[in-house]
C-alpha cells in the first residue's frame, strides 16, 4: 500500500473537524470482477498530525484494482488512517453507486478513549 503522509497539526490544542471527500473512489467487486464506484468521506478530529492529501490520493488509487467488499474497504480505510495519524476521533463513510437497483452506505467510526486506546464502536 502507498504510504500515508502527515504534517504537524497547526492547532494541536484545539478540537476541530477536518472533512475530506473523494467522489471518485474505485475498487472491484470480488464476486463479479466488475468495478465498484463510490464516494469516500473522511471526518476526523486531529491530535498531533493531519493527513496529507497527495499521499491520501495515491493511497486511494491502490484500491482501483483490488477485489474487496464495501464493508471491508470501509473498515480497512479506517484502520489505515487511524494508524497513520492517531486522531482523537475518525469516521469513514462510503457511499456506493447503484448496482442491481440499490445502493449502499457504510459507516465505520473510531474514538480514542481516556486510556489512549481507541473504541472502534463508539455508538455502543
Amino acid at each position: 500500500m502507498a504510504s500515508i503522509e502527515t504534517f504537524p497539526n497547526p492547532r494541536p490544542g484545539r478540537r476541530y473537524v477536518i472533512t475530506h471527500v473523494n467522489p471518485e473512489f474505485t475498487s472491484v467487486c470480488p464476486k463479479t470482477g466488475l468495478p465498484d464506484f463510490g464516494t469516500i468521506i473522511i471526518r476526523y478530529v486531529p491530535d498531533k498530525v493531519c493527513l496529507e492529501l497527495k499521499s491520501l490520493k495515491y493511497y486511494f488509487l491502490e484500491y482501483r484494482n483490488k477485489g474487496i467488499f464495501y464493508e471491508a474497504v470501509t473498515n480497512q480505510i479506517l484502520d489505515d488512517l487511524v494508524a497513520a495519524c492517531d486522531p482523537l476521533e475518525m469516521e469513514i463513510i462510503s457511499k456506493w453507486r447503484i448496482r442491481g437497483g440499490m445502493y449502499s452506505i457504510i459507516k465505520a467510526s473510531y474514538k480514542r478513549t481516556a486510556s489512549g486506546k481507541g473504541d472502534e464502536n463508539p455508538d455502543r
